[in-house]
């Protein structure tokens, strides 16, 4: 069959597609992945086959043009905003919180998707996909899928806030005179379903299926949607294994990482590096920090015990740390738990506290709000990751569920029997 990832621009959402869309090759079928022309060479960088469409779109420099400022962009970065945070509180889930949650939402997903739209259609008419799959910012997906009949999945990065916000959504409107039930996100699908010829349904917004990565125990499921899990495959794109990493360490290994886009986008790194480090530096460790060149010149001293590089595959590193600093993201959480490593987890970026709350309770993680995260507490925190048999038996058993999990490949059977269920004739 045919299979199509659908994805707008963004590293940190596009290389969790990837393993799944070599699966599918590897299984013989054909892929394509489209985003706009700019991104071309992140997609061939994984050997795969790019697809331009529409044009390129800078989302920060759009944002400055509509006049937003430096404190409202770090505000959207404090963890979620409405609708999504009704999954981090349902106390948020009031009719008037969220309608205008979703209208703020949905102009943002009009200014991502619209230079792609157009294009994507176009190409699905010629290429004629059997199998959409597309990332939840990238709804142009979806709507090529319907244009020419093919089934689509959405392929979740993260938590489902997505769908859980829109179960939230939806059970509210329900709950309004008819006249009140406004819908920005349908209104919005919707125009795109009558102008290319099909009627709207809910689909348009959660996919016919929803492929998840996540463990069992670190997310939720929206009532109603179809969810396929599948273990999570590291991959960050082009990569080397240092000399020094092929060496078992002479002292236990604490990786320090912070996630590579948090610097330059998500308002900076959600702890203090310089604190951290120089708290660290009397313990008996030798610390591995990721730290690009531009913060590291802002440093005003390395300890001895401390290694500092601006990358290292994270799936070559944390086989062999006992314990990891991370910021909560999906990728650097998810690779630590299959390698059953326990981990601090201090996240402020959309769902990372939402996923520091739930890997603490898991068990096998200790998590800190960014305020809390001082040098003190990161130090009592690596000495309990390293002597606290509960925490390693709580990893140990994270380890364990994510890989009872079907890999990509065991999913493509799945797949093909759903895309047969879900297109159209």
């Amino acid at each position: 069959m045919r299979v199509l990832f659908a994805i707008t621009p963004g590293t940190s959402t596009f290389l969790p597609l990837v393993p799944l869309a070599w699966a599918l090759r590897t299984a013989g079928h054909e892929v394509r992945v489209a985003s706009q022309p700019g991104f071309a060479d992140a997609i061939t960088r994984a050997g795969l086959t790019a697809v331009p469409v529409g044009r390129d779109l800078d989302m920060v420099r759009l944002l400055r043009g509509y006049g937003v400022t430096d404190e409202q962009l770090e505000q959207a970065r404090a963890g979620l905003s409405p609708p999504f945070d009704v999954v981090d509180d349902p106390a948020h889930a009031t009719w008037e919180r969220m309608l205008g949650g979703y209208a703020d939402a949905v102009d943002g997903y009009r200014a991502e998707n619209l230079p792609m739209i157009a294009g994507l259609v176009e190409f699905a008419r010629r290429w004629r996909p059997d199998l959409v799959i597309w990332e939840p910012f990238s709804y142009a997906g979806a709507i090529a899928a319907r244009a020419v009949g093919a089934a689509h999945a959405r392929q979740l990065w993260c938590l489902d806030v997505f769908g859980l916000a829109r179960e939230h959504f939806l059970r509210l409107k329900a709950q309004q005179p008819p006249q009140e039930r406004a819908d920005p996100l349908a209104d919005w699908l919707g125009g795109y379903a009558r102008k290319y010829g099909f009627p709207y349904g809910e689909d348009l917004a959660t996919g016919h299926f929803t492929i998840h990565q996540l463990p069992a125990s670190l997310s939720d499921q929206a009532d109603g949607l179809h969810y396929l899990r599948m273990r999570y495959v590291p991959h960050v794109g082009v990569a080397t294994v240092p000399r020094w990493l092929r060496t078992p360490p002479a002292r236990p290994r604490v990786a320090l990482t912070l996630g590579f886009a948090a610097d330059g986008f998500s308002g900076g790194f959600a702890i203090g590096v310089q604190e951290a480090l120089d708290h660290l530096a009397d313990l008996d460790v030798e610390v591995v920090a990721t730290i690009p060149d531009a913060q590291r010149a802002r440093l005003r001293r390395v300890p001895a015990n401390a290694r500092l590089v601006p990358f290292v595959p994270l799936d070559a590193l944390v086989p062999t740390c006992a314990a990891v600093i991370d910021h909560g993201g999906d990728g650097t959480v998810l690779t630590t738990a299959l390698h059953g490593v326990p981990q601090l987890a201090v996240g402020h970026h959309f769902n990372e506290p939402i996923m520091a709350r739930k890997l603490a309770a898991q068990g096998g993680a200790l998590q800190m709000r960014p305020a809390e995260a001082t040098g003190p507490a990161i130090r009592e925190a690596v000495q309990r990751l390293l002597t606290d048999p509960g925490l390693r038996a709580g990893a140990e058993r994270l380890r364990a569920e994510m890989h009872r999990l079907p890999t990509p490949n065991d999913l493509v059977p799945e797949l093909e029997a759903l895309t047969e269920k879900h297109r159209s004739s």
